[in-house]
């Protein structure tokens, strides 16, 4: 059965102090709990094990436990899922079981201690059963109210991990990460002496770091406001057992000035004349447990948790946490109006079960989307504007009905005069709402109406920011002869989720490719509109078929006359995907990655010049590179590599790591590794992968200078029909002469300067290229009639042709035009590729 070391402490030494002090005799052999577990003793906990189920889907299977042996108190390590043990009654009825000794008795597979009580609470994710946790308490009773809710909220982080992690269930430390995800905090305090034993949970709580905490309680409430001293002073001066027995609310004030609120349970064990002798406790976020009955307290936490809710989720949680557990509701929903229908935002539980059929009938995505119409009650709510409060026994329409049988609040939320959404809270037990409820009810929809238009806008301007990075960046990269290129881009995580990075592939020619990567400075609307100047810049240069250092110089000299205050870094590639040579230029930016055949990696040492923007008459070496099929190239941006806590150097090591260890095979997943831990991202990142096979049908070329003579038609045809011959395409000819004759005699007529011809055989197509000194394209005639003297060229070029076109090109253009021909047969040198460069016919 694998175990984690520290996952295995036994039952805490808050347990053997109140055995001790309870004069049960000496407690039962067991370590001590780790600083971590010391809250699962407040829940009354002294074994916690997680069951999932096996490969075959009929047993469940223990994988880890917390706390004493699993023997002692006789838990299998398998249990049959169709039996009637507690972990598997729960797990099918999807509702937490909670039995004391008594009720346990009943049970097969059940603890064997006749005083033992126990915990079965289903782990659920997205309407999937992953398990079941198991809970055995010591108190023949049973656990009370509080504990049974930090437990729920202890099954949820487990199954949390179980949903992301599917191979975590049998890897140490998952209830350990759990108990670590509730941020609960736990101390034990020596009150002679004033010394304290805080985890690091507690230390982060308050705002003290591990190594400034030097033992001693005044030090952890350094940072605690002066108003609530008086209130912590009897926890850490307690004078009999019950002042020790305390739950209160108390403030800290954080090194960056951030006010938070904090909630304090803690109880004394005590030495055999009843004097204190340790002080036991844990600490957590308001949101965790229950708010203070101080109403006063409670507003002031919400206004403060709804300060720092960002998004319209944010807002969502903030609420349940509110409203559900103060009020021991059953039941909260948040939506928000948009014209004549409910938006939900959150529910809580979130099991479609739970709530009525009109809102399951209406499940679209993560939460159902409700007509205001279908629901009247709330109708009228909402245009009055007026919170309802509906006691027990109210008949309501179906759609309200089961959300409150015991009580129903409504409240509609406002926000600049107008209602933006409602909040409903329903209990099942019959509920009374005295005065002030209903006073905190109001001023929570006032609260909750203001932060849910804040966050709707902030989400808004978010999505406004995403689209707008979507539309700047290619939507899909183009197929490549001979290579495979992946990209991926991550927004950074603070402010406007929208910057500067940048990538592009550029299919220069059917044999040449460019890959290029920037990033403009800042993260802002200006950065990304620069960031997509300058991409749409390099392609245009690059397509015009510039030599990568001209391609940077133009973009350099573009970004100096747009009279920014941004600059920007790139790096350029242009590779020969039929013979492998590559030229990089950059600017600025980072060396590119290389990862050779043989798995070995290097950092490709490119001559660098100066950052895009910085002068107009800065240089840009190239420098060449031959790259043999395999090898893959990976150009990033410095938010994958740099970070504040991450040096350059070391942020390149790791990338190289990665790279050497990912599998080439498939480049997106290879894409993924590199990405790494995307929580540690305060930049935003591009990274662009291209893996360089080579091409399998390397092409057969040969070239002609056209002679600007009388008769240089004629001598264009010769060339053309003698290569053809050659390559054994001869059947083809006629076709291809008919384009030949039409494109060089519209080169000689129409343009000045050299012309030159290019024939090119891939496969079964033979493209004819005619490259001319005019940068204007031919154009088709609109109308050709009997009497036109011109103008049917282009047209016969067409109609002969599989695809037509040009394309500009340094000096000029190039018109093209592709005719299919039959498969030629390979047959000694004529199958190696050969470059004619021309001569007298």
């Amino acid at each position: 059965m694998p175990h984690d070391g520290p996952a295995r402490t036994g039952v805490s030494q808050l347990r053997a102090s109140e055995a001790r002090a309870a004069g049960t005799g000496p407690p039962p052999p067991a370590h001590e709990a780790a600083p971590g577990e010391r809250a699962l003793t407040f829940a009354g906990a002294a074994l916690v094990a997680v069951y999932v189920p096996g490969a075959d889907e009929e047993q469940l299977r223990l994988v880890e436990t917390a706390g004493e042996e699993p023997a002692r108190y006789g838990l299998p390590q398998l249990l049959p899922l169709s039996g009637d043990s507690p972990a598997a009654r729960a797990l099918r009825t999807d509702r937490p079981l909670w039995l004391s000794a008594a009720a346990l008795a009943a049970y097969e597979h059940g603890p064997t201690p006749p005083t033992a009580s126990l915990g079965a609470l289903p782990l659920t994710a997205e309407g999937r059963r992953l398990g079941c946790l198991v809970v055995v308490g010591t108190p023949a009773d049973g656990f009370d109210a509080e504990q049974r809710r930090l437990l729920e909220r202890y099954a949820c982080a487990v199954a949390d991990l179980l949903r992301t992690g599917p191979d975590r269930p049998g890897s140490p430390g998952l209830l350990v990460l759990a108990l670590r995800a509730l941020r609960v905090g736990s101390f034990v305090l020596v009150p002679d002496t004033g010394v304290i034993d805080a985890d690091e949970t507690l230390l982060e709580l308050v705002g003290i770091t591990p190594a400034d905490f030097d033992g001693k309680a005044d030090t952890l409430l350094a940072n605690a406001l002066p108003e609530d001293m008086h209130a912590l002073m009897s926890v850490l001066e307690p004078a009999t057992a019950e002042s020790a027995r305390r739950e209160l609310e108390f403030r800290v004030r954080h090194p960056t000035g951030e006010v938070r609120w904090l909630s304090l349970r803690c109880r004394m064990a005590a030495s055999a004349d009843d004097r204190p002798q340790q002080v036991l406790g844990v600490v957590t976020a308001t949101s965790v447990q229950r708010r203070s009955a101080d109403d006063v307290s409670r507003i002031q936490w919400l206004t403060a948790a709804l300060d720092d809710a960002t998004t319209v989720q944010d807002v969502g949680r903030v609420v349940v946490t509110a409203l559900r557990e103060p009020l021991a509701a059953d039941r909260v929903a948040l939506a928000e109006l948009r014209e004549d229908r409910l938006v939900v935002i959150v529910l809580d539980p979130p099991q479609p079960a739970a709530w009525p059929e009109i809102w399951r009938s209406q499940w679209r995505s993560e939460w159902p989307d409700a007509p205001v119409r279908a629901l009247p009650t709330l109708q009228l709510a909402l245009r009055d504007g007026r919170m309802d409060l509906w006691p027990a026994g109210t008949s309501l329409e179906p759609g309200l009905a089961g959300i409150g049988a015991g009580g129903l609040a409504v409240l509609p939320l406002p926000a600049k005069g107008a209602v933006v959404g409602v909040c409903l809270v329903g209990w099942d037990q019959p509920h009374e709402f005295p005065t002030e409820e209903r006073s905190v009810l109001t001023a929570t929809a006032a609260l909750v109406g203001q932060a849910l238009e804040r966050a709707h806008a902030y989400d808004a301007e978010q999505e406004l920011a995403t689209l707008l990075q979507r539309s700047l960046l290619p939507r899909r990269l183009p197929e490549l002869p001979g290579g495979t290129a992946v990209a991926r881009y991550l927004p950074a995580r603070r402010g406007l989720q929208v910057g500067g990075d940048w990538y592009d592939v550029i299919v220069i020619s059917e044999d040449r490719v460019a890959l290029v990567i920037g990033d403009v400075q800042g993260h802002s609307a200006g950065a990304a509109t620069i960031m997509g100047q300058m991409r749409t810049a390099v392609r245009a240069y690059a397509v015009e078929g510039h030599p990568p250092d001209v391609v940077v110089s133009h973009a350099n000299r573009l970004l100096v006359g747009m009279e920014t205050d941004l600059f920007a870094t790139c790096c350029y590639v242009e590779l020969d995907m039929e013979e492998g040579n590559a030229l990089f230029v950059r600017a600025g930016h980072l060396s590119p990655l290389v990862r050779h055949p043989d798995g070995t990696t290097e950092e490709v040492q490119v001559e660098g010049g100066l950052p895009l923007g910085v002068l107009a008459e800065a240089e840009f070496p190239m420098t060449a590179v031959a790259l043999t099929p395999g090898t893959v190239l990976a150009l990033v941006t410095d938010g994958l590599v740099e970070a504040a806590d991450l040096p350059l150097d070391e942020g390149m090591d790791r990338t190289r790591a990665a790279l050497a260890t990912a599998d080439p095979a498939d480049p997106g997943r290879m894409a993924d590794d590199l990405l790494g831990d995307e929580g540690r991202r305060e930049d935003d990142v591009a990274l662009l992968l291209l893996r360089y096979d080579g091409m399998t049908a390397r092409p057969i070329r040969a070239g002609w200078e056209v002679w600007r003579l009388p008769d240089a038609v004629m001598h264009a045809r010769r060339f053309t029909a003698r290569t053809l011959r050659r390559w054994k395409v001869a059947q083809a000819a006629d076709g291809v002469l008919l384009v030949v004759s039409e494109l060089v005699t519209n080169a000689l007529i129409h343009t000045q300067g050299s012309v030159r011809l290019d024939l090119i055989l891939r496969g079964d197509l033979v493209r004819v290229s005619v490259t001319d000194s005019s940068p204007r394209a031919p154009a088709k005639p609109v109308i050709v009639d009997w009497e036109s003297t011109g103008g049917r060229g282009l047209l016969l070029v067409e109609a002969m042709s599989e695809s037509f076109g040009s394309v500009p090109v340094a000096g000029g253009k190039q018109v093209w035009s592709e005719i299919r021909v039959p498969r030629p047969v390979p047959a000694g040198a004529d199958s190696v590729p050969r470059t004619d460069l021309g001569g007298l016919p």
